[in-house]
């Protein structure tokens, strides 16, 4: 009797109690920069639809903190290339070290769930990025993107506050020089077109 009762708690203990695999500790904050080929501003980071589809862009993810359970994530730095809703390819930069590697693939269905949908490949690969007040360039091996900051009133740069979403935070607006992707398989061309520069903040609770 007592160890049928015994089995009973641990069983609800088990049903009851998540393990750390369901509910892994983890944070990020990052630099995110895009361009993508909706016309500026994008629709999509004020909680619309796509001025164009499909969209086609290129996010690159430089996150500057953060951790998932034990690795640290500073420094690491992601490429995404995307055909929205329907595909992507996401470059891991290759300075990161196994450890690394493994935890930012954890995360993708966690932070990165809508890039993971439809993901054809997740590899690593010399990423760079150099970015100043005015001009932002990154690329990857079938990617890059060159673009401008739009300036308004006072020869300022234009700014957006409190977009619906965290990863659009702090967000400046920019116009694509040129922005590409080329493959085997998929390959797309845009200039003119939307670019932002934002602040992302995102963890488990």
């Amino acid at each position: 009797m007592r160890t049928i009762a015994a089995f009973t708690a641990l069983l609800l203990t088990v049903l009851v109690v998540p393990s750390r695999a369901q509910n892994p500790s983890w944070h990020l904050t990052a630099t995110v920069a895009e361009s993508c080929s909706c016309t500026v501003s994008c629709p999509c980071n004020f909680g619309g639809e796509p001025s164009r589809m499909p969209c086609e862009g290129n996010r690159m993810i430089a996150i500057e903190a953060g951790h998932y359970e034990g690795v640290d994530l500073a420094g690491v730095q992601l490429l995404v290339t995307f055909n929205m809703r329907n595909w992507s390819k996401i470059y891991v930069s290759d300075k990161v070290n196994e450890r690394q590697m493994k935890a930012v693939e954890a995360l993708l269905p966690i932070a990165f769930a809508g890039f993971h949908k439809g993901m054809l490949s997740f590899t690593k690969a010399p990423i760079t990025m150099d970015a100043t007040e005015s001009r932002v360039r990154f690329s990857g091996p079938e990617s890059s993107v060159d673009m401008e900051v739009m300036r308004g009133f006072n020869g300022r740069a234009v700014k957006v506050s409190n977009l619906p979403s965290p990863v659009f935070q702090d967000y400046t607006q920019f116009r694509s020089v040129a922005h590409t992707h080329t493959s085997a398989t998929h390959s797309f061309s845009h200039k003119g077109t939307n670019g932002f520069t934002s602040k992302w903040d995102t963890g488990s609770k």
